[in-house]
């Protein structure tokens, strides 16, 4: 069958654009790299390597590999490279409470000192990922839109994220386009699996003890997205028109995304045969509240972007994963999977130095 003259100009487009992946050897990258290498795009990643042994089964890497801190990256880093997916960060707030000044240096300057290298070395499109976190507590039941919602970060982490997405859309010029994608916390199986993240730990909690345990009443409300359509996003950023995508942000979500913890903690327990789900209510009901739009996304890159899952595949993906490598309590509460216990541990065994770059043994 001939292919449409859309098709031949997407394969065109893919096959001449090398995407640079920052971050690549974490949760979210792993999934994108292999995404991207089988859409046909030339991938180089670019990552610390941290987290690069945090491996429940196999990862399929890219060849083309940096291993390097996101605040070292130098010019020739990015030879070659026609977009940019900026991945790499201290990704939660547990991480970015570890150290402020070390989380403003990642987070935020090693951000802006890539733009900038990324913007004099030609690179055309440079997608970043950033944050819902930036809205803080939401005080009405309102869902958060990308621009006329207040941005109010609480913590250090959520501060240098919207940071540094403001200061990169501020890089943009004609040839040098810039998007951001807010995700929803992400959910689902990766090679380098999370359990710190909602969702994936009441699976991985149930499957492991039997029992999910929540201490509020169940009633906030978290959005979430699975990592293939968080993946899905990044992709549509490459490929969406400039007009579309320059210059703007984006909520990453699927309709009807927005959960209350009750709900997610039943889908996963729906998932996981013969676990007990227990409502303490000791710390009565949480504060930490909100839901978020995705409109935008779900019209106006709706050419690009169709997200496929819900709670129910994703959680019985990731049920078949944990069963698949025989997943216990001890990886469960390990350094494996919880991404604050294995820098704690790299830090004690001595692999890292307090900048939180690897020791070369």
């Amino acid at each position: 069958m001939e292919q449409s003259p859309k098709s031949v100009h997407e394969t065109w487009i893919r096959s001449a654009m090398t995407v640079l992946v920052t971050g690549n050897l974490g949760y979210i990258g792993s999934v994108l790299t292999l995404l991207l290498a089988q859409k046909g795009y030339p991938v180089r990643g670019l990552d610390s390597g941290l987290f690069r042994d945090c491996l429940v089964v196999p990862a399929v890497d890219p060849e083309d590999q940096i291993l390097k801190d996101i605040r070292d990256v130098e010019r020739e880093d990015l030879d070659g490279v026609t977009a940019v997916i900026h991945l790499a960060a201290l990704s939660n707030d547990p991480l970015g409470s570890l150290d402020e000044s070390l989380t403003r240096a990642i987070n935020y300057e090693g951000s802006m000192r890539l733009g900038e290298l990324a913007k004099g070395a030609g690179v055309r499109r440079f997608v970043y990922a950033s944050s819902q976190s930036m809205y803080g507590r939401a005080v009405t039941d309102v869902e958060l839109e990308e621009d006329s919602s207040e941005k109010s970060p609480l913590t250090a982490y959520a501060r240098t994220k919207w940071e540094a997405e403001q200061g990169l859309m501020a890089l943009r010029v004609p040839g040098f386009e810039v998007t951001a994608m807010r995700p929803s916390t992400v959910y689902g199986a990766s090679p380098r699996l999370r359990s710190d993240i909602v969702f994936n730990n009441f699976v991985m909690c149930a499957y492991s003890t039997g029992t999910i345990e929540i201490k509020s009443d169940g009633t906030p409300r978290r959005p979430a997205v699975h990592v293939q359509d968080v993946c899905a996003a990044f992709i549509a950023g490459l490929e969406a028109d400039a007009g579309v995508v320059d210059g703007r942000a984006f909520n990453v979500g699927v309709d009807r995304g927005n959960y209350t913890i009750r709900q997610l903690a039943r889908a996963a327990q729906s998932v996981v045969p013969n676990s007990r789900l227990v409502f303490t209510g000791e710390h009565g009901a949480d504060a930490r509240t909100y839901s978020v739009s995705f409109e935008r996304i779900l019209t106006e890159l709706s050419e690009h972007f169709q997200p496929r899952w819900d709670l129910e595949r994703g959680g019985r993906e990731l049920h078949g994963l944990l069963s698949e490598v025989g997943f216990t309590r001890s990886d469960f509460r390990g350094s494996c999977c919880n991404r604050l216990a294995r820098i704690n541990e790299l830090l004690e065994s001595g692999r890292t130095d307090e900048s939180l770059r690897l020791v070369e043994s």
